[in-house]
């Protein structure tokens, strides 16, 4: 079975390159990708990870508004009884507001740089349902500047 990640684009953000240059990864390591397109509310993202019968979350965030979003994201996924849907973060992201991710139940954080590979692995290692090693944040992967 294919693993099946839904890349969001959650509030004003308009800058989708990235979450594109993403999406196109994981579609060439193997897996189906369904994207929200720009400006998705973040209701519609729970609902369509739920609709769509996902095994990761990917929210692409460049706007400064990750933790407001991801704490909003959580309390949609728990209302549909789907909390248990891993939920990844790309973007710009302090490194100060890596911890209350962490809180909120954001997985692993990426910045501009992270190397593909990695974010596939990981996207791959949380759809199978490794939770067994920490999946780096951004600053902590090798090679990528905070």
């Amino acid at each position: 079975m294919k693993i099946r990640v839904l890349i969001a684009k959650a509030g004003l953000d308009g800058h989708d390159r990235g979450a594109k240059v993403i999406a196109a990864a994981l579609r060439d390591a193997g897996m189906e990708v369904v994207y929200t397109g720009l400006r998705a509310k973040v209701g519609a993202v729970a609902e369509a990870a739920v609709q769509e019968d996902v095994d990761v979350i990917g929210l692409s965030i460049l706007s400064g508004a990750h933790l407001a979003i991801c704490e909003r994201l959580m309390e949609e996924l728990r209302a549909r009884g789907a909390e248990g849907i891993p939920v990844v973060v790309g973007g710009i992201v302090p490194a100060a507001d890596r911890a209350r991710l962490r809180e909120l139940g954001v997985l692993a954080v990426f910045g501009p740089e992270s190397p593909l590979p990695e974010v596939v692995r990981a996207v791959r290692a949380l759809a199978e349902g490794d939770r067994s090693r920490e999946i780096p944040m951004a600053d902590e992967q090798q090679g990528v500047g905070a």
